[in-house]
């Protein structure tokens, strides 16, 4: 393990300490200690031949583009049968690479892969891109419906990502503003976001949800915006036995990797890093995967550092293929909007899943659970455990099914704490989201601004979610909206202002040895006309002043 590695080990280690934790060794976690039935992952069988691209032409000088040596070493290596493609020490620039089946792409220690920033070099694709089947620009990194592919060793894979990111000023220095306006292309109307083209601004404003067009059909189309379609660093779709081990990911076009329609994912001992600027610069994006292993990696990065989907809306629906099988252990994310993230995009659902022995540190949110009406799917039988984080800068737990596809950050600058105000039944139907039967313990979170959030749909409330054996300090309490068969037990919640714990139409709510600072003026809040079955254990409550609604009053048992 280098000592980048083992302070990143350790780190991880004192932290989970602090809780309780064990901090798993390398390598430690397997299925076999799952809450729930999976399979044995197998890495891919890489035949042992392998050539050096220098032997095809390539030159690690950082200017020679080594296109043709790339291509031309995994298409000798394939039509042997496979084996490994080495990149020796250097700085290796090029276009996009594609995987073929049984290739292993080998990265020596102080290899350096660049990507070049000619964006003629990455002509358009069908792929699927945030939940749904689109066009984008063919990534630096892609495999499309391979067989054992890995991509291994010590060296780094930049994406050159400055060259396609759009950026806000507000999210850059004044120097850094200054140098990115006189560095060329072309700032939106109001001045207040740098784009790399006019292409791309033709993009950004001319109607998309989220990053895809909405009005776009043709080829033709998606031409006209062809600098708007940032590709992903790392595609990796429709594959089986696939590995990612040892190399740093950085500076994407868009998201780091992504793994979408794979069977048999291990990814371990990465590095993935993106600017904080970096617009939708998200780590792992893990989209209708089945049999996954993520492992003792780092993620500092721009978005969603570890992030779970399964497409988007009728789209992801129709798709019908969940993420499935999941192992997360001994993972740390640094920065970006979520440091465990299912959603937005899950309409095809989200099931068995493990996350352990993990550190966030400086994230948006910590675990974050995020859809919206209109999108379907159901995420389920979801454990997580052991768990520490520090300087959260919103809420340390989120469930949010009123996502309005912001981040929590970004919400909250433009809108404060507004609650949801849609709040009538609607029916249920395809269309409904659902969370359900998820199961946190041994969790420790210092400085939140937020300690949790539950915000359940009044036809679809989160539900049968149990959070136990759990410490946090916040500036404000827990608020629980819409949520039934919850229960909180020995859970600690220390809010510098505020209730401890904020109650809005629950049914079935259960707080059993929850424990809160002494003598506060008020400890406990219950509003709303649809509350039933709370009952509330703590010894702090039970003696401080709580503000209950008169219908409130009725549904709710407070004892020691």
């Amino acid at each position: 393990m280098n000592l980048k590695k083992l302070t990143m080990f350790l780190t991880a280690a004192a932290l989970l300490s602090a809780c309780n934790c064990r901090a798993h060794a390398p390598g430690d976690a397997s299925p076999s200690d799952l809450p729930f039935e999976m399979p044995d992952v197998p890495r891919p069988h890489i035949p042992a031949r392998s050539v050096s691209i220098a032997d095809f032409g390539g030159v690690g000088d950082g200017h020679t583009l080594s296109t043709e040596a790339f291509a031309s070493a995994i298409a000798s290596l394939a039509a042997q049968g496979g084996g490994r493609v080495v990149v020796p020490a250097g700085v290796w620039y090029t276009g996009p690479i594609v995987l073929e089946d049984n290739i292993e792409l080998h990265l020596d220690k102080n290899a350096l892969i660049v990507f070049s920033d000619d964006k003629a070099l990455y002509p358009l694709m069908k792929v699927t891109f945030e939940g749904l089947d689109t066009w984008r620009c063919q990534s630096p990194v892609s495999a499309f419906g391979a067989k054992n592919v890995a991509i291994t060793g010590e060296g780094v894979i930049d994406g050159n990502g400055d060259a396609w990111r759009a950026v806000k000023s507000d999210k850059l220095t004044a120097r850094q503003w200054q140098n990115k306006v006189r560095s060329g292309g072309v700032l939106s109307d109001d001045g207040k976001t740098w784009y790399p083209s006019e292409s791309y601004k033709f993009g950004a404003t001319t109607g998309s949800d989220q990053n895809v067009s909405t009005w776009a059909r043709t080829r033709e189309d998606f031409e006209k915006m062809r600098d708007f379609l940032r590709p992903v660093l790392v595609a990796i779709h429709n594959c089986e036995n696939v590995l990612l081990e040892g190399v740093t990911f950085q500076n994407s076009p868009c998201w780091n990797i992504h793994p979408a329609l794979c069977t048999n994912l291990t990814v371990h001992d990465i590095t993935v890093r993106c600017p904080d600027y970096a617009q939708n610069g998200d780590g792992i994006d893990i989209e209708s995967c089945r049999n996954v292993i993520l492992t003792d990696s780092s993620f500092d990065v721009g978005d969603d550092g570890i992030c779970i989907k399964s497409g988007k809306d009728e789209a992801g629906r129709r798709r019908g293929i969940p993420c499935e099988n999941i192992l997360v252990d001994n993972c740390i994310v640094f920065h970006g909007h979520g440091g465990f993230v299912v959603g937005s995009e899950m309409s095809g659902g989200v099931k068995n899943v493990k996350v352990s022995n993990c550190v966030f540190s400086g994230t948006d949110v910590g675990l974050r659970f995020k859809s919206t009406r209109g999108r379907g799917g159901v995420v389920e039988n979801i454990f997580i455990e052991n768990i520490a984080m520090n300087n959260i800068l919103q809420e340390a737990l989120l469930f949010d099914l009123f996502y309005g596809g912001k981040s929590a950050s970004e919400a909250r600058a433009e809108g404060g704490d507004t609650e949801p105000t849609d709040l009538a039944l609607k029916p249920v139907d395809e269309t409904t989201p659902a969370f359900r039967d998820i199961h946190i313990k041994n969790v420790w979170c210092r400085n939140a601004r937020r300690a949790m959030y539950f915000n359940g749909l009044p036809e679809m409330n989160v539900e049968r979610v149990t959070v136990e054996n759990t410490r946090i300090h916040a500036r404000t309490g827990a608020r629980i909206n819409e949520s039934s068969d919850v229960v909180l037990r020995d859970v600690q919640i220390v809010p510098e202002t505020g209730p401890a714990l904020m109650l809005n139409n629950v049914r079935d709510f259960r707080a059993e040895g929850f424990r809160c600072p002494a003598g506060m003026a008020c400890a406990l809040t219950v509003s709303g006309s649809r509350n039933r079955n709370v009952a509330i254990g703590s010894e702090q409550i039970a003696e401080a002043n709580s503000q209950l609604t008169k219908a409130a009053a009725k549904a709710v048992r407070i004892g020691k």
